[in-house]
């Protein structure tokens, strides 16, 4: 592993952005009738992409109550908001939490 100062990390620190984490998770009312609502949760997502609001997105496909986590460029009360009027939450299949999170200096998923 590389060696990392002292004063290495206290300038990548200084370099860290904020952002707003959301643990998204399966009610008991998912099931093999929410296809429609998923596909428009997912439409939506796709359109918060576009808009520069939620920069990663990554379903979660395991047998967890968790169903995806996403990273949004925007505050925990805008992201409160937006998720809000997610049709998923909406329809009571999906719930939500907020976290503020902050990224490391250079942060990117691998092409």
């Amino acid at each position: 592993m590389a060696d990392i100062t002292d004063e290495f990390m206290r300038q990548m620190l200084a370099q860290t952005r904020t952002y707003t984490a959301v643990l998204l998770r399966r009610t008991d009312r998912y099931g093999p009738d929410s296809g429609a609502i998923i596909w428009e949760h997912g439409r939506r997502n796709f359109s918060m992409r576009a808009d520069g609001l939620l920069s990663i997105v990554c379903p979660i496909r395991d047998d967890s109550d968790l169903a995806g986590i996403g990273i949004f460029n925007a505050t925990p009360e805008e992201v409160t908001a937006l998720m809000e009027d997610d049709p998923g939450v909406q329809s009571g299949i999906f719930r939500y939490e907020v976290h503020p999170v902050r990224s490391f200096p250079g942060d990117a998923l691998p092409a």
